[in-house]
């Protein structure tokens, strides 16, 4: 799975859980190591994305390494705001 595909599937999994979609961001830094991958919603969708006590941020970001596996550089993702 490439770079640009990691990122789609963070947009794909994010857009049902938000009330403003058109303000979700995913913004790649990548080095010879590893791909950083950081989502930034509107204000008031942060709390859904990160859900109870994480889980839903958990859940994404296990999506996203698993996802991200068969490329041979480390995924990192965060939420931001």
């Amino acid at each position: 799975m490439t770079d640009q595909h990691l990122e789609d599937l963070i947009v794909h999994i994010v857009t049902p859980l938000v009330d403003h979609p058109d303000d979700i961001r995913v913004i790649r830094e990548e080095t010879d190591q590893k791909i950083a991958l950081r989502l930034s919603v509107h204000k008031s969708d942060t709390g859904k994305v990160i859900g109870k006590q994480g889980r839903t941020a958990k859940a994404i970001r296990t999506a996203v390494f698993a996802a991200g596996v068969q490329s041979s550089k480390k995924v990192q993702f965060e939420i931001f705001d």
